[in-house]
Order: C-alpha cells, then sequence, then structure tokens
C-alpha cells in the first residue's frame, strides 16, 4: 500500500499535559499503517480561546501513513477520546482539552469535506503550530498558498512561545528518540 507523509499537531492543557503528549505519542506509534518518524521539540504557549486557561504544550509529528486522511482522523479522534476528550460533550470552541490532535498535512492532498480539512485551515494563522512544524520541516510548501511553512511563520507574531524543558521521545519500537534537548 502506497504510503504519504503526515504531520500531526499534539496539544494538551488540561491534567498532567506532559503524560497525555506522550501518552498521544505512544498511541500513534502503535496504529496499524501508521509510522512515527520524527517528533519536534515541545513548545508550551498560551492558550487561543475564551475564559481563563491553562498554557498548552504543543509539538508536532511526522509520520508515514498507508492510511487515508479519513481513517487517520478517526484514529486522531479515537487517540484523543482514550485521553478523556470527548469532542461531543463540548460545548466550547478553542476550550481547554486533555488531548489535541489535528492533521496538518496528508501528502500533497488537498481535501475538504464537512469535517475533515486538509492541510489544516487555520494553521497558517497559528504560531503554536507553525513553530513546532518548521522545526522538523520548514521546506514544506503549503499545497494552496505555494508558501513554505518558513514563510508562513515568518507572517505571524511569536508571542506567548517558549520551548518547553522536556521533549519528547519516540517509543523505542516505533523508532529512535528525537525531539528537543
Amino acid at each position: 500500500m502506497e504510503q504519504s507523509t503526515a504531520y500531526v499537531a499534539l496539544g494538551s492543557n488540561l491534567g498532567d499535559r506532559d503524560v497525555h503528549l506522550a501518552f498521544a505519542l505512544r498511541a500513534l506509534a502503535d496504529i496499524e499503517g501508521v509510522e512515527v518518524v520524527e517528533c519536534s521539540p515541545v513548545y508550551e504557549t498560551d492558550p487561543v480561546g475564551p475564559g481563563e486557561q491553562r498554557r498548552y504544550l504543543n509539538a508536532v509529528v511526522r509520520l508515514r501513513s498507508a492510511l487515508t486522511a479519513r481513517a487517520l482522523l478517526d484514529a486522531l479522534m479515537d487517540v484523543e477520546a482514550r485521553a478523556g476528550r470527548h469532542r461531543h460533550l463540548e460545548t466550547t470552541r478553542w476550550g481547554p482539552r486533555t488531548l489535541d490532535l489535528d492533521l496538518l498535512f496528508l501528502g500533497d492532498c488537498e481535501i475538504v469535506e464537512p469535517d475533515l480539512v486538509v492541510p489544516h485551515p487555520r494553521l497558517a494563522e497559528r504560531a503554536f503550530v507553525l513553530v513546532p512544524l518548521a522545526d522538523i520541516a520548514p521546506d514544506l510548501v503549503h499545497p494552496s498558498s505555494g508558501d513554505s511553512i518558513a514563510e508562513l511563520l515568518a507572517r505571524v507574531r511569536r508571542d506567548g512561545i517558549r520551548p518547553w524543558e522536556r521533549c519528547l521521545r519516540i517509543p523505542a519500537s516505533a523508532g529512535s528518540p528525537v525531539g528537543g534537548s
């Protein structure tokens, strides 16, 4: 089966954020048809959304995937649910969450469906996604705009983003450890 390179954003601002991100990385590595190739450093970022919220931990992973976009999205939502996130119960958009996994890119696919848009429709506006994505794929080109991730990052403010003291490690069965120092 043909494989595509996918990029997935990871975020958490409820509970033990480190534990949630580590769980996500292990769970992604365990999905049949998915290989975790690389993980960005982790950043602590200001929340985007209503009310008082705790700061997020954010990272981006590069995957090799044999799954369709729909199957990969379903797998990501399953991982979120196993981490305690239940999208159907959320009443506030951009509210706090134990785990948020967003499919940013899948190869050079452009998909627009009611509940699936690839590339992610707001990634060009979000420094909390672009900073870690630029760490692992600065030359990746957005298929709609033709801009590289580095070019998109140069256009956004980076206020409220700082490196986190710990990094994520790809599970030994999935590859070698990577991430920040």
